[in-house]
C-alpha cells in the first residue's frame, strides 16, 4: 500500500482525488491539506466522503507535511506548486501536479500567458507531461509528473492522431470547447453562482486563453519527442450551465483524401486497446462520461467544406483532472494502470 498525501485537498479536484483514492486498492491517503479549511473535518465539507474519511481533518501545509509519503498530489491554484516542488521533490517518492505550473517546457511562455515569470524554471525539464494515452512510456516510473487539465486533455486526445500522422494541416486549427461550472473551482465567483450560469451559455478567454500554448505543445509533440512544425490553435472556451463535463469540438483541414469512415478508422486504430477511450460514430455526450475516466471521441469529414471535425467529451474532474492524476500515479508507482478508476459513467 502506497502512502499518499493530497496538498490542496479541499477543492473540487482534491475532493475527487479523495473519492478515487478511497476506492483504490493500493493508495492510502495519510494527509490531506486545505489551508482555507484547516481544522475542518473532511466529512463536514464533503458529506459524500463521510463513509470513508469520517476521522480525517484538513490540515495546513508546512515543510514536513508530506514527509514519508510515497506519492503526493498537488491540487493547488496556479503558481502555488512552484514554491513547494523544489523542496517537496527531495522529500517524497513521486509528485503529481494537477496545476499548469510545470506543463510548459519553455519558461518564457509563463510571463506571456500566465502574467508572471516561472520561479523554478530549472525543474521544467524534469517533469513529464501526464497524458498516458499519448505519453505513457515517459510516465512509467517518473518521479515528477505534470498532469494536464480538462481543456488540453480533450483537445489533445482529439487532435493528436491527425496532427502527428500528418493527416491535417497543423496551422489554422480551431477548437471550441464548453465546460461545466466545477472547472472554475469550489470558491464562489460572480460568474459561477447559480443565478449567473443558470439558463446561460457564455464564451470567455477570447483570443488568448492561457491553455492555448499547452494545447499547441501537446498536439505538436509526438510521443518520441519529435516536433510537428507550425502547429497553431485558435481556442475559445465556453461556460455551460452544468456541474461537470467538457465537450471539445475541433476543426482542421485534411492534407489528403480523408472521409468520415477513414477518420473514424484512424482514431480507432490510434487508440486501440486503450482502456479509457471510446471511439464511436455516436456524438459524444458529457453526461455519458460522468464520474468516469473515459474520453468519448468521434470524427466527421464534411464533404462540402472539406473540413475534419473531431469531438471529445470527458468528465472535467476525472479524466480532465483527478482521474488522470490517479492514472499517472499508477504508472509512476508501477501499479496496474486502471486501478481505482472506472471506464463506466453514472447515468442519469
Amino acid at each position: 500500500m502506497a502512502s499518499v498525501g493530497i496538498i490542496g485537498a479541499s477543492g473540487f479536484t482534491g475532493a475527487e482525488l479523495l473519492r478515487l483514492c478511497a476506492a483504490h486498492p493500493d493508495l492510502d491517503v495519510v494527509v490531506a491539506t486545505g489551508d482555507t479549511q484547516a481544522g475542518t473535518a473532511v466529512a463536514d465539507l464533503y458529506p459524500s466522503l463521510a463513509a470513508h474519511y469520517g476521522d480525517l481533518t484538513f490540515s495546513s501545509v508546512d515543510d514536513t507535511t508530506a514527509d514519508g509519503c510515497d506519492l503526493v498530489f498537488l491540487g493547488l491554484p496556479h503558481g502555488a506548486s512552484q514554491a513547494l516542488v523544489p523542496d517537496l521533490a527531495s522529500r517524497v517518492g513521486h509528485v503529481i501536479d494537477l496545476a499548469a505550473d510545470f506543463r510548459l517546457r519553455d519558461a518564457a511562455l509563463y510571463p506571456e500567458w500566465y502574467d508572471e515569470p516561472h520561479t523554478a524554471p530549472g525543474l521544467l525539464a524534469d517533469f513529464v507531461y501526464g497524458l498516458p494515452e499519448l505519453y505513457r512510456s515517459s510516465i512509467v516510473g517518473a518521479p515528477l509528473v505534470a498532469a494536464p487539465g480538462c481543456y488540453p486533455t480533450a483537445t489533445s486526445l482529439a487532435l493528436a492522431p491527425f496532427v502527428w500522422g500528418g493527416h491535417v494541416e497543423p496551422s489554422g486549427i480551431v477548437v471550441d470547447a464548453a465546460s461545466g461550472a466545477s472547472g472554475a473551482g469550489r470558491p464562489a465567483k460572480p460568474h459561477t453562482t447559480f443565478c449567473a450560469i443558470d439558463e446561460d451559455f457564455t464564451a470567455y478567454g477570447l483570443v488568448g486563453h492561457r491553455h492555448t500554448p499547452e494545447m499547441e505543445q501537446a498536439v505538436g509533440t509526438r510521443a518520441d519527442g519529435t516536433v510537428v512544425d507550425g502547429v497553431s490553435i485558435l481556442f475559445t472556451p465556453h461556460l455551460a450551465p452544468m456541474n461537470r463535463g467538457i465537450l471539445a469540438t475541433c476543426y482542421a483541414r485534411p492534407t489528403g483524401d480523408l472521409d468520415t469512415s477513414s477518420a473514424l478508422g484512424l482514431l480507432a486504430d490510434f487508440y486501440a486497446d486503450e482502456p479509457f477511450i471510446v471511439v464511436d460514430e455516436r456524438s459524444p455526450s458529457t453526461k455519458a462520461t460522468l464520474g468516469s475516466n473515459t474520453a468519448h471521441l468521434t470524427a466527421r469529414v464534411d464533404p462540402r467544406t472539406g473540413l475534419l471535425v473531431v469531438l471529445c467529451a470527458i468528465d472535467n474532474l476525472v479524466k480532465g483532472a483527478s482521474g488522470q492524476a490517479v492514472q499517472c500515479a499508477n504508472l509512476a508507482l508501477g501499479l496496474e494502470e486502471a486501478a481505482g478508476l472506472t471506464s463506466i459513467g453514472v447515468y442519469p
